[in-house]
């Protein structure tokens, strides 16, 4: 099974070096960067300090990759018979538990408050949630991709 995780507009670089820690661990392919997601390297190449804190060397590992638009990286991930799945709550969104894996798969994890865009989300061949049991209506977004890909990889 190939797996890739996009992580979009997520404002936080801890949120980001968690999450390529998660996805090391998890044997995740390659990261997808779009939107205002910081990298692991600044735009002079230099290593964040910041993302490395949390990612512990995983931004090492994991392949990853900054991309411009996340609709055109959509449109390129479909025609290599990627399933795009988006980690959000939706009135059109399943349990993540009934969520059936492909060969390839795409995660995408939106902005911390904000979540998925409603144009990315029309994108998306699935959108999956966590139902939340507590008073609180969501989890962190790091947290969130943990486990979710935990549970299906």
């Amino acid at each position: 099974m190939k797996t890739v995780v996009i992580l979009h507009n997520i404002r936080s670089a801890e949120n980001v070096g968690s999450m390529f820690r998660t996805c090391d661990a998890a044997g995740v392919d390659k990261i997808y960067l779009t939107g205002y997601a910081p990298a692991p390297l600044d735009r002079f190449g230099r290593k964040r300090k910041d993302i490395a804190k949390s990612a512990l060397g995983a931004e090492e590992f994991v392949e990853w990759e900054s991309k411009k638009s996340l609709p055109a990286l959509i449109r390129k991930l479909k025609q290599e018979n990627f399933r795009i799945v988006a980690i959000e709550q939706d009135k059109n969104s399943i349990d993540y538990r009934k969520l059936k894996l492909r060969e390839k798969n795409a995660f995408i994890m939106g902005a911390e408050v904000a979540g998925v865009p409603q144009n990315i989300l029309k994108l998306c061949d699935v959108i999956a949630e966590i139902p939340m049991h507590g008073k609180k209506e969501s989890l962190n977004v790091s947290v969130a991709l943990g486990v979710v890909l935990f549970f299906h990889l």
